[in-house]
């Protein structure tokens, strides 16, 4: 085994999936909750129109989300703290080979 000393940065990063989901998320809801609350073109229709608006809402939540998160990762970078690390390198042991006695075989 070795150990080497050595100082590593420790922060809490976002995930950006996690919060890009929850803006294309928000913004599907807050998209059903507009399209409702107005009376829809009985030629085109509620779904229809809820889907057209959808296409340009749903990508502006996710650049939202993902810009939020971008925020939050540069303020956690700047909240970064420098730890000291050991790394420390231990082999495995070696598998013994398995004995297998002729008597426990099964009998005729």
């Amino acid at each position: 085994m070795t150990d080497q000393p050595t100082e590593v940065r420790v922060r809490r990063a976002p995930k950006f999936g996690a919060f890009m989901v929850v803006g294309g998320g928000l913004a599907l809801i807050a998209t059903l909750i507009v399209t409702s609350l107005f009376p829809s073109d009985p030629a085109v229709g509620f779904a229809a129109l809820f889907a057209y608006f959808s296409l340009y809402t749903v990508p502006f939540g996710v650049a939202v989300g993902a810009l939020v998160a971008l925020v939050l990762d540069r303020r956690s970078s700047k909240r970064a703290r420098v730890v000291a690390a050991e790394v420390e390198s231990v082999e495995a042991p070696a598998l013994e080979a398995e004995v297998v006695d002729e008597d426990d075989s099964p009998q005729k």
